[in-house]
Order: C-alpha cells, then sequence, then structure tokens
C-alpha cells in the first residue's frame, strides 16, 4: 500500500527593515510565491511563508534576506500538517 498522505507546511516570520524602506521591501515581498504578508508598521514585517516541504520555507525565508533593504529575517513558528488519503 502506497502512502498518499501530503504534508503542507506553514511558518510565520518577521522581516526587520529601515522605517523608511519598509514599503519598497513589503512590495518586493509581495511578488514572493507562497508568501503572504499580514501587517507591516515601524520597519516591522509579519509575513507567512507556506509550501510543500522544510527546506521550501526556508529557501523562501533566504530569498526574503537577500532583499535588498531587509536588515533581518527571523522565522517564529512553523507548522506542519499531514492530510492522508481518506478512502475506507
Amino acid at each position: 500500500m502506497h502512502d498518499l498522505s501530503i504534508q503542507h507546511y506553514i511558518s510565520s516570520a518577521v522581516v526587520l527593515t529601515r522605517r523608511l524602506g519598509m514599503q519598497d521591501v513589503a512590495d518586493m515581498i509581495a511578488t514572493i510565491e507562497g508568501v503572504e504578508i499580514h501587517a507591516a508598521e515601524a520597519g516591522k514585517i509579519v509575513v507567512v511563508i507556506e509550501g510543500c516541504s522544510s527546506g521550501a520555507l526556508g529557501e523562501r525565508l533566504a530569498e526574503i534576506s537577500a532583499l535588498d533593504g531587509v536588515l533581518a529575517a527571523n522565522m517564529v513558528f512553523e507548522h506542519m500538517e499531514t492530510r492522508g488519503d481518506d478512502r475506507p
């Protein structure tokens, strides 16, 4: 019998920027697939990252960290859900 479960990963992260450059960074983050901005204020941007593996989340966070204007990007939380084949 094959394992037909599907894993879905989600994490949150805080991205630190200079206050004056925050909107430019937020605009760049908004173009990254699998990333949503949930709040942006005073040089801090809260994002949610979704993907098919923990490694994919790390790749997105590294991509965000490398953006011009980002001072730091730190993962705060990571969670994995497994959805199995519901057939009897």
